[in-house]
């Protein structure tokens, strides 16, 4: 979501409801190759997968973008993001990591199998204007100052704060959700002139509660279609008031800063590449930790293909619902970014890749199994 921390407050919270690995493959992407995992972060010798990354010229302009933005990130990774560069100029054989100073972990999943949960996040591109006009209705607001608790969503729908607090008026209660559960966005306020990026700002410290999980136990939604799509398909085809009642049973509420000419940036203060970036479990993967991942590839509708393909990708921002073995990719800017990351609530394996003298790769890690398989990670 971001240079922003606050995403991941809320980024993601709407499709992982659908979290869980069943005991078999399923059209999720679950796939078993390798058998049961017995570490959370497993070294192998060499990944079992075949085929090279489809997205070499993303991931470096990714390493550019951290080189310029975050020298000190950039130089506690750099002997890992010159040996991955030095292993795809010779062809990207994962076969031959190991001749370029590189050590491959795979992660275990969610359930010991190597199945790891991808997410899609997004920047959206919302229609606003400076004053209310006509469908233009709809506020956003800044952070106002705490003193005390500030309203639930549904007070500020009732207009509980200030108008000196709003930024701007849209045409879509559903777009200033969105784009809240996004954690930022870009304005077009329809005047000709750039767009202006809304940053997360803050939220009113109420807590998160999921409205595709609220349509589901009313049985509006089937569990297994449930996506960002289907909540705006269900909020095109009721009224105003039920869309409002809905966005309601989420008391929680985002505040937004207008930045102009401001990149999309993670909580690593770094603009964010589409689909070589990715939100990480810090705990677990740290900033700027390079994953070789096998994504599964959906097709139009959101359906698994059956295929994959290889990505780098680099851990450089957060999420309040990205925990353990979950990572959250992001999909880039506008409606098509936000079509995919709709969807993506699937499976594939990771490998984490480290590069210089083979010391352990995380040695402030500890990691513990809970009774369910899940896991747990203790500092």
């Amino acid at each position: 979501m971001k240079g922003r921390w606050g995403k991941y407050l809320l980024g993601g919270l709407v499709i992982a409801i659908l979290a869980g690995c069943s005991s078999k493959p399923t059209d999720r992407g679950q796939q078993y190759k390798d058998g049961q995992l017995e570490q959370p972060l497993a070294l192998v010798n060499q990944p079992n997968t075949r085929g090279v990354p489809m997205n070499g010229n993303d991931y470096a302009n990714q390493l550019l973008e951290i080189q310029y933005a975050s020298p000190s990130l950039f130089s506690r990774n750099s002997n890992t993001y010159q040996a991955v560069k030095s292993w795809m100029a010779s062809g990207a054989d994962t076969r031959q990591l190991s001749q370029f100073g590189l050590s491959a972990y795979q992660m275990e999943g969610a359930d010991n199998y190597g199945n790891v949960q991808f997410t899609g996040y997004y920047t959206p591109v919302v229609q606003a204007r400076a004053t209310p006009q006509g469908e233009f209705r709809y506020p956003l607001y800044r952070m106002p100052p705490k003193r005390g608790r500030l309203p639930s969503r549904a007070g500020i729908y009732n207009g509980a704060l200030d108008d000196r607090y709003i930024i701007a008026y849209s045409n879509s209660l559903m777009d200033n959700f969105m784009m809240e559960v996004q954690g930022s966005g870009y304005v077009d306020f329809g005047n000709g002139q750039p767009l202006v990026f809304f940053g997360y700002g803050g939220k009113n410290g109420h807590a998160y509660r999921s409205i595709g999980r609220v349509l589901i136990d009313r049985g509006e939604v089937a569990k297994a279609d449930m996506s960002m799509q289907a909540i705006r398909k269900w909020a095109d085809s009721h009224s105003e008031a039920e869309v409002r009642e809905l966005l309601e049973q989420n008391p929680s509420f985002v505040f937004f800063r207008p930045e102009s000419f401001a990149p999309v940036k993670g909580a690593s203060a770094v603009p964010l590449i589409a689909k070589a970036s990715v939100a990480s479990d810090r705990s677990l993967i740290p900033a700027g930790t390079t994953l070789l991942a096998e994504v599964p590839l959906l097709d139009n509708k959101g359906k698994f293909t059956g295929k994959y393909e290889m990505r780098l990708m680099v851990a450089l921002d957060v999420g309040g619902a990205i925990k353990g073995q979950h990572f959250d990719i992001y999909q880039g800017i506008g409606p098509d970014a936000g079509h995919a990351a709709g969807f993506y609530n699937h499976y594939g394996r990771v490998w984490v890749l480290k590069g210089g003298s083979g010391a352990p790769l995380f040695s402030a890690y500890q990691p513990k199994v809970n009774q369910s398989g899940g896991l747990l990670a203790t500092r």
